[in-house]
């Protein structure tokens, strides 16, 4: 015998709002197609001790005149895809513990947002062997990202290299408490860098930090940060952030338009501190032009 069929009542209007913020948040935070967005290689070297003292110091640095000038970092030292550094110079006069045996190596770079969030993606194969003292038992990888504050001194030159100091731990008798900071810094007036970081050791699809460096470095706090995530595949490398556009203190603020300064740093192999393959400071695009243009979801 056939039931009667029940009408259905409409949704209320409270109810309807409900479901469209949950599935409309699901869609708006959807990662991009990935195969649709630019590559950019930005290539990654072990340096030694070289901190932003001896960037500035012109019997060191012959690039010193050039900074004085506006110059900026990648483009001295960036020819045709790859870096003209002295690394036979490197691991005489400025690695005390010995270089690794790969001294760079190329990152995968993509950029992407949406009317909130920025995504970034990572790919890379990561050298056998380490960049250094193995000083991380929980990590076996640590990739890192750093935004520029608006008010930081050299940030568009020099990327993330004003965080490096002679004084910082690792570095030849320095102290071992000392972090990376930079020079009169100020969260609220912008002269700080805003620092996110994925690591391996945290359950399948890694942990997430997100932090800052001004005065010291602070890997708790910001609150961009939405997702990181990673996995290894054969011999690559593949990382991927999600970032709210705007956050908190301590958080650089982007948005459509803005191009930001930011350096990336890998640590390979359980090492920390210094013990890292960094790049120079690029441009980060977001819908404007830049070193890494960032492709509107």
């Amino acid at each position: 015998m056939n039931q009667p069929a029940i009408p259905l009542k409409p949704l209320s209007g409270a109810l309807m709002g409900a479901l469209f913020l949950l599935f409309g948040a699901q869609t708006a935070s959807a990662a991009p197609d990935w195969s649709k967005v630019p590559k950019r290689d930005v290539i990654v070297a072990h340096v030694g001790v070289v901190p932003i003292e001896w960037i500035k110091k012109k019997s060191d640095h012959s690039g010193t005149t050039g900074l004085r000038k506006g110059e900026t970092c990648v483009g001295c030292h960036e020819e045709k895809g790859s870096l003209n550094f002295d690394m036979a110079r490197i691991g005489k006069d400025l690695e005390p513990k010995g270089m690794p045996k790969t001294t760079n190596f190329p990152v995968s770079v993509q950029a992407a947002y949406d009317k909130d969030q920025l995504y970034l993606r990572l790919s890379f194969k990561a050298p056998a062997e380490t960049s250094g003292e193995k000083l991380d038992k929980d990590n076996e990888m640590k990739v890192s990202v750093m935004f520029a504050g608006d008010k930081e001194p050299l940030a568009a030159q020099v990327g993330c290299w004003e965080t490096c100091h002679a004084d910082a731990r690792t570095m030849p008798g320095a102290d071992d408490k000392k972090t990376k900071h930079v020079d009169n810094a100020n969260l609220d007036g912008g002269i700080f860098y805003d620092l996110i970081q994925w690591r391996s050791g945290g359950g399948a699809a890694g942990a997430k930090v997100d932090g800052h460096v001004a005065d010291t470095r602070v890997m708790e706090g910001g609150t961009a940060l939405q997702a990181a995530t990673g996995e290894k595949k054969g011999d690559t490398w593949t990382i991927t952030f999600t970032r709210k556009l705007t956050g908190g203190k301590g958080d650089v603020a982007l948005a459509e338009g803005k191009v930001v300064p930011i350096g990336i740093a890998v640590h390979n192999g359980y090492t920390g501190g210094r013990f890292h393959y960094v790049s120079l400071g690029y441009k980060l695009g977001i819908g404007a032009d830049g070193d890494i243009k960032a492709t509107k979801q």
